[in-house]
């Protein structure tokens, strides 16, 4: 199972965005700095993917199938896209190994930008989870922000965290957003079942999105984890306990949806004021990407093993 945002050739439940995106395009009226903000997993990357696939493969073979909202996959653009050789495409990502994006691979991206273009084409640089800059990274893009080249776009993708208001300040935004219904919808389609078959419903919560909901099953099955039977408390204590929130971004925004959501009904039930001072530092810890080890522990001794 695999849900990287550049190979999924579908688009579900965002047509209305898209279509959004390509009239202004066609009217020669998209923004050349676009912010999409939303919740992590909601599709906002792979949204963007088809919009980049949409003007690349424009006079091309097997070109962006509009009718459909769908990425041909022996389209070139795609093709080249998949390999990380596209010469009008530049990615800027969190790498696994680092907890920043650092300026070096902002400088590398502005470098890239600096040589003349193959072709007439637009130039895409996406930069997905923008939160996760720090102040030096940060400054670099601003400076290119103020000033971008000719028929070049960036595409900033954002989970609702918290980032630097100059930067925001630099791009139009537009808040991508899905109903309960809609997200459910999708989830079923990725998974291809019925999310409830598979889900006991104290581990869903009402945001959570398509792409947590397919990390959740990916992760039970990886794992074989009866997801029907197994509680919040149980669940929680095997992740934090194996350290599996160390090993994969996606785990670790899985952790952290699931102390939330425990800590929301614990409050519901208990009004501790402890509970409500420890969802505080939670929330702190994942806003500024703080070290989240002592505080998983802690979470384990004080309020999962009790």
């Amino acid at each position: 199972m695999s849900l990287k945002p550049s190979n999924q050739t579908n688009l579900y439940g965002l047509d209305f965005y898209f279509q959004e995106f390509i009239n202004l395009f066609n009217k020669n009226k998209l923004p050349n700095k676009i912010l999409l903000s939303g919740y992590k997993g909601i599709g906002k990357s792979t949204l963007a993917f088809h919009l980049i696939n949409y003007v690349l493969s424009k006079d091309e073979d097997y070109s962006y199938d509009f009718k459909n909202n769908k990425i041909n996959s022996d389209n070139k653009s795609y093709k080249l896209i998949q390999n990380s050789s596209h010469p009008n495409f530049i990615l800027i990502d969190i790498m696994s190994e680092k907890k920043i994006i650092d300026i070096a691979q902002i400088r590398n991206m502005i470098s890239n930008l600096n040589k003349s273009s193959f072709n007439s084409k637009p130039r895409f640089i996406l930069i997905d989870n923008i939160e996760f800059f720090n102040l030096n990274s940060t400054n670099a893009l601003l400076k290119i922000l103020e000033e971008p080249p000719i028929n070049c776009f960036f595409v900033l993708v954002n989970n609702n965290r918290k980032i630097i208001p100059t930067l925001k300040s630099r791009c139009i935004n537009f808040k991508i957003d899905l109903t309960n219904k809609e997200s459910y919808s999708i989830a079923n389609k990725l998974i291809d079942t019925d999310t409830f078959d598979l889900i006991n419903k104290e581990l869903l919560d009402y945001y959570f999105t398509p792409g947590k909901i397919y990390n959740l099953v990916k992760f039970s099955n990886e794992n074989k984890i009866n997801l029907k039977t197994i509680n919040l408390e149980k669940f929680l204590t095997f992740i934090i306990q194996e350290n599996y929130y160390k090993k994969e971004s996606p785990i670790r925004y899985m952790v952290y949806d699931f102390v939330e959501l425990l800590l929301k009904k614990k409050i519901n039930i208990e009004n501790s004021n402890f509970i409500k001072k420890f969802s505080k530092k939670i929330g702190n810890t994942k806003k500024l990407n703080l070290d989240e080890e002592s505080l998983f522990m802690e979470l384990d001794s004080k309020i999962l093993n009790v």
